[in-house]
């Protein structure tokens, strides 16, 4: 006979769940010190090239440039001119879901640029913690060993041990309008160790469809199996047709 699980407690407050004992905090910016984000006038999301052809301008709302990366190598090849965030765009992350998050990112940068925009969110689900982390991953602990070992200590004793990635991102016309959304969901488990030493959550989380970590996956097998990666690539026809790339 398989044994009950016990569900985790929460406690409500300030309309953020809390997992209880583990001090989880809503993930919160630090918004700008002039207050609200200045609005730049739309300009179609296009900019002249220097051989005179408008070429559509993207913005991914992150000021990460390997996260930058990692997303355009996701859309695939795209004939457009790509840029990350102005760098002292801050964004208060007060959704209840991911895609809310993503949304509140991407009409900032849009605004702010008055350029497409596309801003993702993503976390850690862990079946056997009622889906915590999840928004809060970020704020789990101040350090990847730290987290690392507060995710291993609530599963200590548990056999059940499956978790997911799912990310949201989304797509923001110049003038501030969400326009297009996309999910993607990675399954695999949480190992008893990290696979290999000095990295984060990703050292910890076994993706069976590749046979090794979340951390060891390949830019190839990120696209294809990563939960970043299959948003990427769900959304990528529709944000061709929306920047008039197909044409």
């Amino acid at each position: 006979m398989a044994r009950a699980r016990a569900t985790p407690s929460f406690t409500f407050g300030d309309s953020a769940p809390r997992l209880r004992g583990w001090n989880v905090q809503p993930v919160l910016a630090p918004t700008s010190r002039r207050g609200e984000i200045p609005t730049a006038k739309p300009h179609n999301g296009c900019l002249p090239t220097c051989s005179g052809l408008v070429r559509p301008v993207l913005t991914i709302a992150s000021g990460n440039p390997n996260k930058v990366a990692e997303i355009v190598s996701m859309l695939g090849p795209l004939a457009l001119e790509v840029r990350r965030q102005p760098d002292d765009l801050d964004v208060e992350e007060t959704g209840a879901t991911y895609l809310e998050n993503a949304r509140l990112k991407a009409v900032a940068a849009a605004r702010r640029t008055g350029c497409w925009s596309l801003a993702d969110d993503s976390g850690l689900e862990v079946d056997a913690l009622g889906g915590a982390p999840g928004l809060f991953t970020a704020r789990l602990a101040p350090t990847d060993s730290e987290k690392i070992q507060r995710l291993l200590e609530a599963l200590e004793g548990d056999p059940y041990r499956s978790a997911c990635f799912r990310s949201a991102m989304v797509l923001c016309s110049p003038e501030g309008q969400c326009l297009e959304e996309a999910e993607g969901v990675c399954w695999g488990e949480l190992l008893k160790a990290p696979a290999f030493s000095g990295g984060g959550i990703e050292s910890l989380f076994w993706v069976r469809e590749a046979n090794c970590s979340y951390g060891e996956l390949n830019p190839s097998q990120l696209a294809r199996l990563g939960s970043r990666g299959k948003a990427a690539r769900a959304l990528a026809p529709r944000l061709r047709e929306r920047l008039g790339l197909n044409r």
